[in-house]
């Protein structure tokens, strides 16, 4: 079984659309790939219940395409902190609705992609921290890296900050979210350089673009 987990250097770096891209990358290679967002806010009512757009994206890419509750077992209201939206659903968030559900994702597929929540290093409660749900779910970890200014340093904090939770950290995978950033591809280099896992590629900015498309530009070591 292989499967990995996609947490990004912030917020707002692309880790949705980047988890979606690999999924279409993995299966290009002819394997079932399904996709996992187990804690989402910023879910919106629908007459089948709450959904995320981001899970939505993901369960999209899947193939086979897994149920909605599979793949985001926690959808929350309020486009707030996981523990903040838990807090005004009415809804503790724990482990095992998570830990089942990726069996059940795991049973169908090759690989499982799960997507984290904000950065490394944003908790899920008060006592339960992403690494908690890795470290559950035995999965090592890829990175997102937003290209913008300041992107090395949160690389590299965030890298750090996943080997110090004894973690595997993978590979990384940049994402140019500020085509007016000075110099990236100097940028992009410099992090080559420094950070301590391969880079599985470069997605470039592309607005309106499918995953599909930008699948091409990632080669995964999973």
């Amino acid at each position: 079984m292989r499967a990995c987990y996609v947490t990004g250097t912030d917020t707002g770096i692309g880790k949705s659309f980047a988890s979606a891209a690999l999924l279409h990358a993995l299966r290009a290679r002819g394997g079932r790939a399904v996709g996992m967002k187990p804690v989402a806010s910023g879910c919106e009512a629908t007459a089948e219940g709450l959904r995320n757009e981001d899970a939505l994206l993901l369960q999209q890419a899947s193939d086979p395409m897994p149920p909605y509750a599979d793949v985001n077992p926690y959808a929350l209201a309020n486009p707030l902190a996981p523990e903040l939206a838990a807090a005004d659903a009415g809804v503790t968030l724990a482990l095992p609705p998570i830990t089942h559900a990726y069996a059940r994702l795991a049973a169908i597929a090759d690989t499982v992609v799960v997507e984290g929540v904000g950065g490394w290093a944003a908790p899920l409660t008060a006592s339960l921290d992403q690494v908690d749900l890795v470290r559950a779910l035995e999965l090592p970890v890829v990175m997102v890296v937003g290209l913008r200014l300041g992107c090395i340093s949160h690389a590299r904090l965030t890298a750090r900050a996943i080997e110090a939770d004894g973690v595997r950290l993978i590979g990384w995978i940049a994402n140019d979210i500020d085509p007016a950033m000075a110099r990236m591809d100097d940028n992009f280099a410099i992090l080559q350089r420094v950070l301590p896992a391969p880079c599985w590629g470069r997605l470039p900015h592309a607005p309106g673009a499918a995953a599909r498309e930008i699948a091409r530009h990632l080669s995964p070591a999973i």
